[in-house]
C-alpha cells in the first residue's frame, strides 16, 4: 500500500485553516509530527509521535491518517516505528488533493487530527533464508522494515529498489546497511543499473539458484512484472496491493480484490497476497474508478489555495 490510493471527496476543497490547526496542536489534540524531511518535490517523510503504535506496529501494516478535522482517510503504509522514541514514519507521495494538502501544511509542530492502525495483517517473515525485498518508488520506503525483519531472524537478504533516476533516490544508506546484496534500479541508469526492478531481480535470480521468497511494494504495474517475472521459476512472490479503501476495518468493501477464486479484502485480509495468484488487472481497473473524481478535486482545492492566497487578510472590524 505504497501510494496510499483512496476514493477522495471533491466536495471537501477547503483549504486547511493553518492557524487552527496549530492552535488544535497547542490545546494538544490529534498527533504531533516531531520530523520531517523532503525527498524530492513530491515525496515528502513525516515522523508521528505515536508511543503505543510504535509499539505495537509490525512490518507491513498500514494506518489511516486524517490530515485535519474536515479531512479525508487516507491509507499510508507503515514505512518504519521505533518503540524506544515512540515514532511512526510514513513516506507520502504529493499525488492528489490530500496528500499535497498535507505536503503544504504538515510542519514539525503540527498535529494530525487522527492517525488509526496498525492495521492489516503484518508479513510472515517465516523461516526463509534467503528473501529478495523489492520496492518500486514510493514502495521503497514500506520494504525497508521488511527488509530488515527478514534480516534479523536470519535470512540472507537482497534488496532491489527501482527509481526513474538518480534524484529520486533515498534511503540507500539503509539498506546498504541492512542487506546482504543491495541492488538500484534507474529507468535512465543514472545510478546503479539501467532498467526496472525487474532487471535486479532477474540478476540476483541468475546469481542465486536458492532464494526462497520475493516480496514486492510498489505500483500495480510493477508488481504485476515482478510476479510475471517469477513464476516460470515456481519462486513464492509476495506483494501488497493498494486498492480504494475508506474505513479499513472491513466494513466498506471498497478495498476487494480477487485472488485466485476468492474475493478478499486487502485491508483485513492483506495488504500482502500471492502475487501469483493476483488479479492484476481487475485491481488497476478499480484503481481507476475514481479518477475524474479525484482530479477534479484536486483542481478545486489548488484554485481554492490560489485565491486564498491573493485574498487581502481580513480587517479587524470584520472579525469576530
Amino acid at each position: 500500500m505504497a501510494t496510499g490510493r483512496r476514493k477522495r471527496d471533491a466536495g471537501n476543497e477547503r483549504p486547511v485553516d493553518i492557524a487552527e490547526s496549530r492552535r488544535q496542536g497547542e490545546q494538544g489534540a490529534g498527533f504531533e509530527i516531531v520530523g520531517r524531511q523532503d525527498f524530492s518535490d513530491v515525496t515528502y517523510l513525516l515522523d508521528i509521535d505515536h508511543p503505543m503504535m510504535a509499539r505495537a506496529a509490525k512490518p507491513g501494516q498500514f494506518v489511516i491518517v486524517i490530515p485535519h478535522e474536515h479531512g479525508e482517510r487516507i491509507p499510508l503504509t507503515i514505512a518504519d516505528f521505533d518503540s524506544r522514541t515512540g515514532t511512526v514514519t510514513l513516506v507520502v507521495q504529493a499525488v492528489g488533493k490530500t496528500t499535497q494538502e498535507m505536503q503544504r501544511d504538515c510542519r514539525v509542530g503540527t498535529r494530525l487530527f487522527g492517525v488509526t492502525g496498525p492495521l492489516g495483517l503484518p508479513v510472515e517473515i517465516g523461516n526463509a533464508k534467503k528473501v529478495v525485498c523489492v520496492g518500486g518508488g514510493l514502495g521503497v520506503a514500506p520494504i525497508f522494515p521488511l527488509a530488515r525483519a527478514f534480516k534479523e531472524s536470519g535470512a540472507y537478504v537482497i534488496g532491489v529498489v527501482g527509481f526513474r533516476t538518480r534524484d529520486l533516490v533515498f534511503w540507500d544508506d539503509r539498506f546498504q546497511a541492512t542487506c546482504d546484496e543491495f541492488i538500484i534500479c534507474t529507468d535512465d541508469g543514472s545510478a546503479g543499473i539501467e532498467g526496472r526492478v525487474t532487471e535486479g531481480i532477474a540478476l540476483a535470480m541468475a546469481n542465486h539458484g536458492d532464494i526462497d521468497e520475493v516480496v514486492a511494494i510498489g505500483p500495480p504495474i510493477m508488481m504485476k512484472a515482478v510476479a510475471e517475472l517469477t513464476r516460470p521459476a515456481n519462486l513464492k512472490t509476495t506483494v501488497s496491493l493498494n486498492p480504494i479503501m475508506v474505513d479499513g476495518t472491513g466494513m466498506c468493501g471498497g478495498c476487494r480484490v480477487k485472488v485466485g477464486d476468492k474475493v478478499l479484502f486487502a485491508c483485513v485480509d492483506g495488504p500482502h497476497f500471492d502475487g501469483h495468484q493476483v488479479d492484476f488487472d481487475d485491481l488497476m481497473n478499480r484503481l481507476r474508478r475514481f479518477t475524474t473524481e479525484e482530479k477534479l478535486a484536486t483542481q478545486r482545492w489548488s484554485h481554492a489555495c490560489r485565491r486564498s492566497a491573493h485574498e487581502p487578510p481580513p480587517s479587524p472590524e470584520t472579525q469576530v
